[in-house]
């Protein structure tokens, strides 16, 4: 869908387009939420759209190793998006880095949403964590870093290191190898630098993501659900605790079986607390 600023999203649309709207913002692509939440959600009476950053999938691709736009561009796509599709506020969601787009949004354009959902997610950018927040487990870097890089234009050794990031932190490998095959087949090209922002996010890692925004998080005044896997090594359950009690009336679930990925079998007891949000 294109946006009027120009910029294109890749969206997929889910249940009847009457509904009220459920925006799931990509971390970075749209996989990133499972067909299964997608569904189920659709089944509980919601329009559920679940769309692509810039520079990941079907969204407008330009140079991810220097992007032109900042998080505060990524959370004003996600208002006008809202806007464009439904003339009453949507209830937005992210995971991960998205979170922090999602965050941004609502705080940004508090008129465009009606509810909040945080998943496995944290209240600072990518880079230095506050001191009372849990930064990336130690021992799970030194093994992602150690990693070896695989030729990102070969579809099979990118699915493979995907398995294998994700044996690393705690998510399901096989699911990870059928994930990575799908974001694969659906980014812009096979270009290196394409593929790995799409795979990996390091877009994040170049964007400027100032001003900070936590200390706004008492702002938010609209139903906010936080969600996190109790084994999520890469942004550890703490940080969702300090988002459940720094957002006014949030509700903190944490998934005990799960890490930063959503497992397919946590699809039903998600959707059930998104739907009551």
């Amino acid at each position: 869908m294109q946006l009027p600023n120009g910029v294109t999203l890749g969206t997929e649309h889910f249940g009847d387009p009457a509904a009220p709207l459920v925006l799931l913002i990509g971390g970075t692509t749209m996989l990133s939420w499972p067909d299964a939440l997608c569904g189920t959600l659709a089944r509980g009476g919601r329009h559920v759209v679940r769309y692509d950053l810039r520079d990941s999938g079907a969204s407008t691709t330009l140079d991810p190793d220097a992007p032109a736009y900042t998080l505060r561009d990524l959370a004003a796509d996600a208002a006008a998006l809202a806007r464009e599709l439904d003339d009453r506020p949507a209830h937005l969601a992210g995971i991960g880095v998205s979170g922090m787009v999602a965050q941004v949004a609502a705080l940004d354009h508090p008129g465009a949403f009606s509810a909040l959902t945080l998943y496995g997610t944290r209240p600072v950018a990518p880079g230095p964590v506050d001191p009372d927040l849990p930064d990336h487990d130690a021992n799970a870097m030194r093994e992602l870093f150690a990693l070896p890089m695989p030729d990102w234009a070969d579809r099979a050794a990118v699915a493979e290191r995907a398995a294998a990031s994700a044996e690393i932190l705690g998510n399901d490998p096989e699911a990870a190898r059928r994930l990575a095959a799908r974001v694969f087949d659906r980014a812009a090209s096979t270009d290196p630098a394409v593929q790995l922002a799409n795979h990996l996010g390091m877009v994040f890692s170049k964007l400027d993501c100032t001003p900070r925004w936590r200390e706004r998080l008492p702002e938010l005044a609209i139903p906010t659900l936080v969600l996190h896997g109790r084994r999520d090594v890469f942004f550890p359950v703490g940080n969702g605790e300090a988002l459940a009690r720094e957002i006014p009336g949030a509700r903190l679930v944490v998934l005990d079986h799960a890490a930063s990925a959503i497992p397919d079998a946590a699809a039903e007891k998600i959707a059930e607390a998104m739907l009551a949000a």
